[in-house]
């Protein structure tokens, strides 16, 4: 699937003898069939690419021709070199053409009959030492295995689309795969420039088992109109850095493509969360794919554009909130800990008038000090002019109790994420602030509407859900209890685009949006290793290189405190009561044994002692 965009393979040069499994077999020349039929050209392969539409083979060859040509462009490659590559291919519309390779790689579409018919006529054809393998991510290799003449030959080589770009290749074996076979592919993913994962057979592998779990939740999520598609989206590129939001990745994968792989895994699995939400199964038979037909989640220019345009679910800027918004001068941030400072210093920097209070006047003090020091490295790294900085610090008053929120127009709080804390600050924000002041609490996790009633005004409380550090993230989840005005909806909107941070819509339920598809997919993970399927570093690596993941599960786990996890992986079980959502046994266990993350030193790794 398309996920990122990295760097170009450089060719690996052939040994003194040759290269090993020299001559390669593409069937099926769509888009991924091309894009590693590229790849084994230019790491010195012999390719032969066979598929039965002469306009796709004829696709194939002016990709390749572009794609080289780009190459030389960009001085990655020589013309000499680009003349050898084209010379290294060739294509054909029939199977014969496969005797004299030394690997085949299937990757025509995912229908498991079609895929048996080929490997049925590859036996035929082939030398008896000639590896079949193929791309599928969803259907058994076990099973394509067991039904050829020669399942020992026979495993799963899934590349990433697309293939020239993308670092990861999965290498499945099955219980029936000879070692010297995977032993082969695997050195040959490694000659092509790649990094090879050993997973064993189970619907989506490593990187889409966990992919594809994660998308089906956004589906539903989407589904039951809890948020914008344009805000899921959002909400997971900007909160969690993914190069693509999930139901724009849905179209660009294929809606039908996602519903064969999902209904593959739930088939293994009958994990609910796997279950194919049933917008997907609308959407593909009505004819509503994604990208490739030109509609699906989004509406695109054309098919195969990747340009969306506007249509008739595509929210109105001016519709949100319905309400007017109050003015905002003044803004009270209760907290001293990380989370509360990097709040202050936002708002200090957008030009509001900030009072920091905190349990006492040191910690108010401390805190402010934790500010000026990152003002200062935004100094040093060119992001703010040193006058800015003294303005900023010159707008935060520190406090050392509540009442001097008196005069503010905007509380925020950043308190312990423990419901009876926040109730009590709520209880005495309502005794303290004047009457109109938006009240705000910073929860990712808590219900927004326990905070409200415990005040005597819960039309006036909202959640402004920061992501850390505060400063450098802009994402927030503003979240809009039963009871919330739209006037402090808009108000809170209002105040997002003035910090500069970017505002997604959602209702008051655990997770919110990025918590709720986050950890899952990070519960799910943990399953893995738990299971022995994966280790933890295939696991890290395949999401970083097959899903465009800034940090794999288990760093971000260690970095996010798997005491935290857990508590959050608790608050979703007990809301959604769904089976799939219980807290994976291993993170209880490590958390049991005091095993936290990196600030312990211990996590589901070691670190080094600070």
């Amino acid at each position: 699937m398309d996920r990122t965009s990295t760097p170009e393979p450089v060719p690996s040069q052939p040994g003194p003898s040759g290269p090993a499994l020299r001559t390669v077999a593409v069937v099926g020349l769509g888009t991924m069939g091309t894009g590693i039929a590229e790849v084994l050209a230019r790491a010195g392969r012999e390719v032969i690419g066979i598929d039965v539409s002469e306009t796709a083979a004829a696709h194939a060859h002016r990709a390749l021709e572009a794609a080289t040509a780009r190459a030389v462009r960009r001085e990655r490659i020589t013309e000499e070199e680009r003349r050898a590559v084209l010379a290294r291919f060739r294509t054909s519309h029939e199977l014969e053409a496969a005797a004299d390779a030394d690997l085949v790689i299937e990757v025509v579409p995912e229908n498991y009959a079609l895929k048996h018919e080929v490997f049925t006529a590859l036996d035929a054809i082939v030398r008896p030492a000639a590896i079949l393998a193929t791309g599928t991510n969803a259907l058994s290799v076990t099973r394509l295995a067991a039904d050829s003449a020669r399942p020992e030959r026979v495993l799963g080589l899934h590349f990433f689309n697309p293939a020239p770009a993308m670092r990861l290749v999965e290498v499945v074996s099955s219980v029936l795969t000879a070692p010297a076979a995977v032993t082969a592919v695997t050195e040959l993913a490694r000659e092509l420039g790649k990094e090879p994962v050993a997973v064993g057979d189970r619907p989506g592998f490593v990187a889409d088992g966990l992919l594809f779990g994660y998308l089906n939740q956004a589906a539903a999520m989407y589904e039951s109109r809890y948020a914008t598609r344009e805000d899921i989206d959002a909400a997971m590129r900007l909160g969690c850095g993914l190069p693509m939001g999930p139901l724009a990745l849905l179209d660009l994968i294929g809606v039908d493509t996602a519903r064969t792989v999902l209904e593959a895994m739930y088939t293994a699995s009958r994990d609910r969360l796997h279950a194919p939400a049933p917008i997907l199964g609308q959407l593909a038979e009505a004819g509503l794919t994604g990208r490739k037909s030109g509609r699906g989640f989004y509406t695109y220019e054309a098919p195969d554009s990747a340009v969306v345009v506007p249509d008739e679910r595509t929210p109105d800027a001016g519709a949100r909130g319905g309400g007017e918004a109050r003015e905002v001068r003044a803004v009270g941030v209760a907290g001293s800990g990380t989370m509360a400072s990097g709040i202050a210093e936002v708002f200090a920097k957008a030009g509001y008038a900030v009072v920091l209070a905190a349990r006492s006047a040191e910690k108010a003090e401390a805190a402010k000090a934790r500010i000026a020091k990152s003002l200062t490295r935004s100094v040093e790294k060119g992001r703010l002019t040193p006058a800015e900085r003294e303005a900023a610090l010159a707008a935060i008053t520190p406090a050392g109790s509540l009442d001097a929120f008196a005069e503010v127009d905007l509380a925020v709080e950043a308190v312990a994420e423990d419901l009876a804390v926040k109730q009590q600050l709520f209880a005495a924000l309502d005794k303290v602030c004047k009457p109109g002041a938006v009240l705000a609490t910073t929860t990712s996790s808590l219900p927004v509407v326990a905070c409200a009633r415990a005040t005597s005004r819960p039309r006036d409380v909202i959640g402004m859900h920061f992501f850390n550090p505060a400063p450098a993230m802009k994402l927030v989840e503003v979240v809009r209890t039963v009871l919330t005005g739209d006037d402090v909806h808009a108000t809170v909107r209002a105040v997002c685009a003035r910090v500069r941070k970017h505002p997604v819509d959602c209702g008051d339920r655990a997770g919110f949006i990025v918590n709720a598809l986050l950890f899952p997919y990070l519960n799910n993970a943990i399953k893995m290793v738990q299971e022995h399927y994966a280790t933890l570093d295939d696991i890290d690596a395949a999401m970083k290189l097959g899903g465009g993941y800034p940090m794999g599960p288990f760093e971000l786990l260690d970095v996010v405190g798997l005491d935290v996890s857990l508590a959050i992986e608790k608050v979703l079980h007990r809301e959604f009561r769904d089976p799939g959502l219980a807290p994976a046994p291993l993170l209880e266990h490590l958390v049991a044994a005091g095993c936290l993350g990196r600030k312990t030193g211990r996590g589901f790794r070691e670190y080094a002692r600070r």
